[in-house]
């Protein structure tokens, strides 16, 4: 839980120290901008704060953990899906980017709070899956590191993710991938290419061999 905490300010420094015309440029997820991410990351840390204040009922036992938490397809998202595309007009009617930049301040740090302050025992319902905080704050972390990484693709001035943040999602990659990837990758390249934000280069195909057919895994 502690983990989620650093992995979410680090993310939420990130965009605070984003300069205007930052906003405009492209980043790792498909056919969104800048802009367009952060609006989705304000809709993020309001599934948290709901989620954290819905708890499972009493007796309810847990169904999932955080690597089950995961949906995996092998089809990457296009930009096009309803909810994409509202994604883009909300972050398009923010207008200024300090708005927007202010909006995910005030949610997120909300959010970072109410992880804070949760009993890791307790259940919580979303998506009609019951978890443990623990594990659904775990699950966070591969959402926060992977969007962390989205948000830098073309911004190389900007501070990446903690490490700790990208070992641990890349554990929870394996896990979900039921495979190690090898070694000789590091971790920024083994989340990039298993999640199918870039495609493997000849090396990386080599190194992959069998686990490379079964990749991307497009997790939502």
């Amino acid at each position: 839980m502690d983990l989620f905490t650093r992995s979410w300010h680090a993310l939420l420094a990130a965009v605070a120290g984003l300069a205007d015309e930052d906003f405009g440029r492209p980043s790792g997820c498909a056919g969104w901008l800048v802009r367009d991410l952060v609006c989705h990351l304000v809709i993020d840390a309001q599934d948290v704060l709901i989620t954290l204040v819905t708890p499972a009922g009493a007796g309810r036992a847990a169904t999932h953990d955080a690597v089950t938490y995961w949906r995996v397809s092998g089809t990457p998202p296009t930009g096009d899906d309803p909810l994409d595309a509202l994604i883009v007009r909300l972050a398009a009617a923010y207008g200024d980017p300090a708005l927007l930049r202010y909006h995910l301040d005030d949610v997120g740090q909300a959010a970072g709070r109410a992880a804070r302050l949760a009993d890791p025992g307790l259940r919580v319902s979303t998506q009609d899956m019951v978890l443990t905080a623990e594990d659904y704050l775990s699950a966070y972390v591969l959402e926060w590191t992977l969007h962390h990484l989205d948000l830098v693709a073309h911004l190389p001035h900007v501070p990446g993710p903690p490490a700790e943040g990208l070992a641990r999602t890349r554990e929870l990659l394996e896990a979900i991938a039921g495979a190690a990837f090898p070694a000789a990758l590091s971790d920024v390249d083994v989340l990039r290419v298993g999640t199918g934000r870039r495609a493997p280069d000849a090396a990386e195909r080599a190194a992959l061999g069998e686990l490379g057919a079964r990749l991307p895994l497009v997790l939502g």
